[in-house]
């Protein structure tokens, strides 16, 4: 059976992030992709010009409209701007919860643009993250979630997991793409131990919507794995949508699309 899977996202007009780079990413990689929006978001490849948040009972509204008709078998959740609408969906998920829920804490945007207050930030950290399986900060998101400084080394990195796993979600998935550097490592830290995901870091301009991309990625191989899936499938499947994001950055120059950064090619594979 085809798995279903569900993003609640902001949207991005350009398509290479937040709900459509998501629903891209979700079918690319073998999923039924259903889609919750949060936030309607004036963005293009060059930047975020502004940013209007859903009413929470409107999301709530299309949650429960969703769940009570449509079996979703993994969630990814992305930007959320208000803790009404952390505790919305929180408690939509909590009621019907899928087998496997993704968190992007989307605080900051590749360009740099803060996208959620503080009172956003503190939901995501105290509401959504204990919620979540797996969380995939980039480092200036982790930076924020544990009110510290951007780590600027690999062991400046690793010094930062056992804030991130004190909040709760089982696995993370830190993210070091801001480093500077030939290589591109993600640091994976699990309830057993943690481990370099390493990728050598490919030469593009092509990096809208990476950190949507590989959250989807996750949730679509995740939502994929047998009911009796232990702790290395999961490892397994992380793995897996690294490499596949790695593809994704790889074939980018196939697409040109604005005069910013450009989207990684989800359908590289098809395409």
């Amino acid at each position: 059976m085809l798995p279903n899977t569900l993003t609640i996202a902001g949207s991005d007009p350009s398509g290479g992030a937040g709900l459509q780079g998501d629903i891209k990413t979700l079918s690319a990689l073998g999923t039924y992709a259903t889609n919750v929006i949060t936030a309607v978001i004036a963005q293009n490849t060059r930047g975020v010009a502004q940013v209007h948040p859903v009413p929470a009972s409107a999301i709530g509204e299309q949650l429960d409209n969703l769940l009570e008709d449509v079996r979703i078998d993994a969630v990814k959740i992305g930007m959320v701007a208000s803790r009404e609408v952390a505790e919305t969906i929180a408690e939509a998920l909590r009621r019907q919860r899928p087998r496997w829920i993704v968190l992007d804490p989307v605080m900051v945007a590749k360009s740099g643009d803060i996208l959620v207050d503080n009172a956003g930030i503190a939901a995501v950290r105290e509401v959504l993250v204990p919620l979540a399986d797996v969380i995939t900060p980039n480092l200036p998101e982790a930076a924020v979630l544990l009110g510290s400084d951007i780590p600027t080394s690999t062991e400046a990195m690793h010094a930062m997991l056992p804030g991130l796993q004190s909040l709760a979600a089982p696995y993370v998935v830190l993210k070091g793409g801001h480093l500077r550097g030939e290589a591109c490592p993600d640091l994976l830290a699990t309830p057993r131990d943690s481990a370099w995901l390493p990728a050598p870091r490919i030469d593009t301009d092509n990096l809208h919507g990476t950190g949507c991309a590989l959250s989807s990625a996750i949730t679509a191989h995740l939502a994929q794995l047998p009911q009796d899936a232990g702790h290395d499938a999961i490892v397994s499947a992380i793995g897996e949508a690294k490499q596949w994001l790695h593809q994704a950055l790889d074939a980018s120059h196939r697409l040109k699309v604005g005069h910013g950064r450009g989207p990684v090619h989800h359908f590289h594979a098809w395409w």
